[in-house]
């Protein structure tokens, strides 16, 4: 524990947030599989988030990412805050040698995480809707840039933390489906449409007053936006799969985003990315049970066994679209 505060005092001291005198505390938080993250009170200063991405992920697989990602993420921080003030905490120092960043501390008590409501039945549509016009106006004001194409081309990055992970290591236990998730993986990794955040999921969702606030985002990358939508919109399935009395409520939310999203997309056809989240979402789902990060709340061998067949039966005929899938997923889920 010295050796930790040790190298977090440096970490202070190179982005110069050290209080007068150079007395603090650190509060170890919940950071995920991919990082360290500390709650640092400086006495009577604010409190702030130091982050610490890790090289080797709190996973049972090897899980292997580059610790340099923490510099795309608070590229992505800087980027979003420019595009949807308020949407993400205000970055305040960054320490690229130690691949350290700090950021504000929204208090827990103000800024509910929106796993933790939908897990407990606070289903609230509204805030789905609006986290689809959050998440398509940042989407939108990222298509078709050069500049972004290259700023964030972090392509090695994505590889490692989401199309590996999550797409190519459930290919590997599905032989069968193998052919088709490979595709899609070698689609994403080749597409240049748009900035994704790659991590957007209610567990990095913030429940502001005034909408949405986003964090996590060391996955950015240029490529797909669709990844985002599927990514987030998985949820939904996953959590009707876990509760099945609250399926129509999840459905209504996936329902309000969807709609909310695709009224926002001004940069291609919606029909046309429609499609492709109705595609990749099937393959997430399958993912958060057979890829190398399951979703931790579905321990039921049924509920389990119940999100493979109804995967697997959407890979092998995909959906057209997000409203075809929905139609044809809760109401069986809610019969469960």
């Amino acid at each position: 524990m010295k050796d930790e505060i040790q190298a977090l005092r440096e970490s202070l001291a190179a982005m110069d947030l050290l209080p007068p005198g150079g007395g603090f505390t650190a509060q170890a938080l919940s950071g995920g599989v991919s990082c360290d993250v500390w709650r640092v009170d400086r006495g009577g200063l604010a409190p702030i988030v130091l982050k610490r991405a890790l090289p080797k992920l709190r996973v049972a697989a090897d899980w292997r990412a580059p610790p340099e990602r923490a510099a795309a993420e608070v590229a992505w921080l800087k980027l979003a805050a420019d595009i949807r003030p308020g949407a993400v905490p205000k970055v305040l120092g960054e320490d690229r040698q130690r691949h350290v960043f700090a950021m504000e501390y929204l208090p827990a008590e103000s800024y509910p995480v929106w796993k933790a409501e939908l897990a407990d039945g606070e289903i609230d549509t509204a805030f789905a809707a609006v986290v689809g016009t959050a998440l398509a106006r940042i989407h939108a004001a990222t298509a078709g840039r050069d500049d972004l194409k290259a700023a964030f081309a972090n392509d090695a990055q994505f590889h490692a933390l989401r199309l590996e992970p999550y797409l190519l290591f459930t290919a590997d236990k599905h032989p069968a489906l193998a052919p088709a998730i490979r595709a899609e993986a070698e689609r994403i990794a080749a597409a240049r449409i748009g900035l994704m955040q790659g991590d957007i999921s209610p567990k990095n969702i913030l429940h502001g007053a005034d909408g949405p606030v986003f964090l996590d985002a060391e996955t950015a990358c240029y490529g797909d936006p669709a990844f985002d939508v599927a990514f987030c919109m998985n949820h939904f399935l996953l959590k009707a799969a876990w509760h099945p009395d609250w399926a129509p409520d999840y459905a209504r939310a996936f329902d309000a985003m969807r709609a909310a999203y695709l009224s926002g997309i001004a940069w291609e056809k919606p029909h046309e990315l429609d499609r492709r989240i109705a595609r990749l979402l099937p393959m997430l789902f399958l993912a958060r049970v057979d890829g190398k990060s399951p979703v931790e709340y579905l321990t039921d061998e049924g509920d389990i066994a119940y999100v493979r067949a109804a995967a697997i039966q959407m890979i092998v005929e995909p959906p057209a679209n997000l409203a075809v899938l929905a139609e044809a997923y809760f109401p069986l889920a809610a019969m469960r």
